[in-house]
């Protein structure tokens, strides 16, 4: 028994330890410990904040943009469709001026200056005949004739009357000068409008005219001249159904020459004494634009 034991108890004990296994080539032992991963460092906040300002920045300025051309954009849609309006309350009218004067046919030519005398003559008293022996008869003189003019003279000219406008030549001009105006050409619509205001200042398109003036000083960016002409159209015309439109374009005026409190003030007037009206809806939105902007 002993024999068998001690041969078995020697055998532990004499065999070499086994070497640990050596790492597969082309690999690195693994370290020990395992480093912590290294933190990646933030970006720097203020660099982002100023980014997202500036974006939002852009953004505001492009929104401001945005509702200006809107607010332009409105005001032509309103400018055209006013002209449509005129446009057809002209050839109304002309049609209408035109019925009356071919019910009242042509108005006759006066009666010609020269038989003027003739009736006067005609009206003096006759000298009486006289009577078959009555005394002093044949001695008394004979009456003065009535003074008539000598046969073939020129009688004298009777006074002109007023020429009448001529609604035709009248319309025909305002045309001109607002086709001008639709072409782009302002210098030669300014200068026909004010020929036009020249020749007819209290005709049917005056009020008109005076406007669209106006608006071709304004269209030009020469707002002081617009100013004074649209004040005209609301002093000079108050009763025309241009007056909305000149007051709005007045406050408008006032906007462009930085006069804020008068723009206000002005268009504030224009939402309280036309409150249902297409102008006081962009007198309103112009306002809003103004508080928007910190004016």
């Amino acid at each position: 028994m002993r024999r068998l034991l001690l041969p078995a108890l020697l055998v532990p004990l004499g065999a070499p330890a086994q070497p640990a296994p050596a790492p597969a080539p082309g690999t690195a032992a693994a370290p020990a410990q395992t480093a912590p991963a290294q933190a990646v460092p933030a970006p720097a906040a203020p660099a982002v904040s100023a980014a997202v300002l500036e974006l939002l920045g852009r953004l505001e300025a492009l929104q401001r943009e945005v509702q200006a051309l809107r607010d332009e954009v409105e005001t032509q849609g309103h400018e055209l469709a006013g002209i449509g309006r005129r446009q057809r309350e002209l050839y109304l009218d002309l049609d209408r001026r035109l019925r009356r004067l071919e019910a009242a046919g042509t108005p006759a030519a006066p009666a010609p200056s020269v038989a003027a005398p003739a009736v006067s003559a005609l009206s003096a008293p006759a000298p009486s005949a006289p009577a078959p022996g009555a005394p002093g008869n044949a001695a008394a003189p004979p009456a003065a004739p009535a003074a008539t003019p000598p046969a073939g003279a020129a009688p004298a000219p009777a006074p002109a009357p007023a020429a009448a406008t001529d609604p035709l030549q009248e319309q025909a001009a305002y045309q001109l000068a607002f086709d001008l105006l639709k072409e782009g050409r302002y210098d030669r619509a300014i200068a026909e409008f004010q020929a036009f205001l020249g020749r007819y200042p209290k005709g049917g398109y005056a009020d008109n005219a005076q406007y669209w003036l106006g608006e071709a000083y304004y269209v030009t960016r020469q707002f002081e001249q617009a100013l004074a002409e649209f004040r005209k159209v609301v002093g000079g015309f108050p009763d025309s159904p241009k007056v909305p439109d000149a007051l709005l374009k007045i406050g408008f005026c006032q906007y462009e020459l930085r006069r804020w409190d008068e723009a206000r003030a002005t268009l504030n007037e224009v939402l309280q004494r036309f409150p249902q009206s297409t102008a006081a809806r962009l007198a309103s939105q112009r306002l809003q634009r103004m508080k928007r902007e910190g004016r």
